[in-house]
């Protein structure tokens, strides 16, 4: 899988597949962001109290079962939570399912401790070099590295624990704090690559700007965009030479961007 564009398109990238479109991270997602021309499908995990990966973003049962029940993800065995939220893939399915078609997949593995299994799923579908995994935990990729140096590694920035991503419009506090972080990423960013071992870094949109595109490609390392659904901010950031967009919404791409 490419991850510097080069003289070639930008990455097209389906967050959770085309949630905008269909429930984020199920198979029917995934299918849709292909049928709109994606070039990968980015999805989440998170481990089940039985030890299952299962493809689900948040560990908030009430957000996955889209407000059916309360409690947390995480507590529940695979046999649960199908009766709860029967759309929602074990890793494996997922896996198989990218695996039969002609797209890469970048894994977003939330929880350190997943490395090995996370590692061991992407060989057993014959998906590592078509594969990037990404985590905020520089240590996780560290510990990913080790297991499988094959794997093409993503550090993610900044930390999203308070969910920004998912937020049509950012507080004032939380603008400012995203303006202090893209001034001073271009200077901050070589470290925290180095110390990852990645060979991309997956930045909020907010925080990318053309100095940081050009700090990282002489680093040798690809810049990825999320979460993108303004098809101005996308035509924006392909002018920059950004190397790929995340999006929530595929129909984005229609018409805007070179292919």
């Amino acid at each position: 899988m490419r991850f510097l564009r080069g003289d070639g398109p930008v990455l097209r990238i389906g967050h959770r597949g085309a949630p905008a479109l269909a429930p984020e991270n199920t198979l029917h997602s995934f299918e849709r962001a292909i049928e709109l021309g994606v070039d990968c499908i980015e999805l989440d995990v998170l481990s089940l109290a039985d030890g299952t990966l299962v493809v689900a973003h948040s560990d908030d049962l009430a957000e996955v079962t889209h407000g059916a029940t309360a409690g947390l993800v995480e507590e529940r065995t695979l046999a649960e939570l199908r009766t709860l939220a029967p759309d929602l893939p074990t890793l494996d399915e997922a896996l198989d399912f990218i695996a039969a078609r002609a797209v890469g997949v970048q894994v977003d593995h939330l929880l350190l401790g997943q490395e090995a299994e996370v590692a061991a799923a992407l060989a057993r579908h014959g998906l590592a070099e078509r594969s990037l995994v990404v985590s905020f935990h520089g240590e996780s990729l560290r510990q990913l590295h080790g297991l499988a140096p094959e794997l093409a590694l993503g550090l993610t920035y900044p930390f999203d624990r308070r969910g920004v991503a998912r937020r049509r419009l950012l507080t004032p506090a939380v603008i400012a704090a995203l303006l202090v972080m893209r001034r001073s990423l271009p200077y901050t960013i070589p470290a925290r690559l180095a110390r990852a071992g990645a060979l991309v870094a997956t930045l909020h949109s907010f925080v990318v700007s053309p100095a940081v595109i050009d700090r990282c490609h002489r680093l040798g390392v690809a810049v990825f965009a999320w979460t993108v659904n303004d098809r101005a901010l996308a035509e924006r950031l392909d002018r920059a030479g950004i190397d790929g967009i995340i999006t929530d919404d595929p129909t984005i791409f229609e018409g805007t961007l070179p292919t």
